[in-house]
């Protein structure tokens, strides 16, 4: 396994042990802190409609994470 990606509170409490602070909001904006551990965690919101406007509110999320996450999985796949 080398890149596991974190969808959701449930999926980050179970493999980001006591590096997660309990809020997902707080995982996904530090998403940096976790590159260093092997396999690679990518923490993201949950895909849900309801997150539409956390989306709206944090546009880095498109331009910053969104990119790494494609070439880490293009990185996986090749």
């Amino acid at each position: 396994i080398q890149l596991i990606i974190c969808l959701g509170s449930h999926a980050m409490r179970w493999h980001l042990g006591a590096r997660f602070s309990g809020r997902v909001d707080d995982a996904v904006r530090d998403w940096r802190q976790f590159a260093d551990m092997s396999p690679r965690i990518l923490p993201l919101p949950h895909p849900s409609w309801r997150n539409n406007a956390w989306l709206k509110r944090n546009e880095w999320f498109e331009t910053e994470l969104l990119p790494v996450l494609r070439q880490e999985v293009a990185r996986c796949l090749s």
